[in-house]
C-alpha cells in the first residue's frame, strides 16, 4: 500500500495524521495538544487552549473548532462525541 504521509512531517497547515477520541475531564490534559477539535453532537465545550486560557463556545453538529486544545473540561462541555485532530 502507497503511504503518502511516509516522507512529510506533520504541519499546522495540515492533514493531521490521527482523530483521538476526547474524553471531558476537568483535571486531565489531553494525551497531546489537539491542533482542532470536531464535534459530532451540537453544545457548549469548555477547554483549555494550548495558550492556556480557559474558553468556552457553542457548537453546532459536526463543528470543527480550529483551535490548539490542551484539556477538553467536563464542567461546561455539553457537546457529545468530541474528537481532536493530532499531528502525531
Amino acid at each position: 500500500m502507497s503511504d503518502p504521509f511516509k516522507n512529510r512531517n506533520p504541519s499546522l497547515n495540515g492533514p493531521a495524521t490521527d482523530l483521538i477520541p476526547v474524553t471531558p475531564s476537568d483535571s486531565i490534559d489531553l494525551q497531546v495538544v489537539a491542533v482542532a477539535l470536531y464535534v459530532e453532537g451540537k453544545g457548549t465545550v469548555r477547554f483549555v487552549s494550548q495558550a492556556g486560557q480557559t474558553r468556552t463556545v457553542a457548537l453546532l453538529d459536526g463543528a470543527i473548532l480550529p483551535v490548539g486544545v490542551r484539556r477538553v473540561l467536563a464542567t461546561g462541555t455539553s457537546a457529545t462525541g468530541i474528537h481532536g485532530f493530532a499531528l502525531v
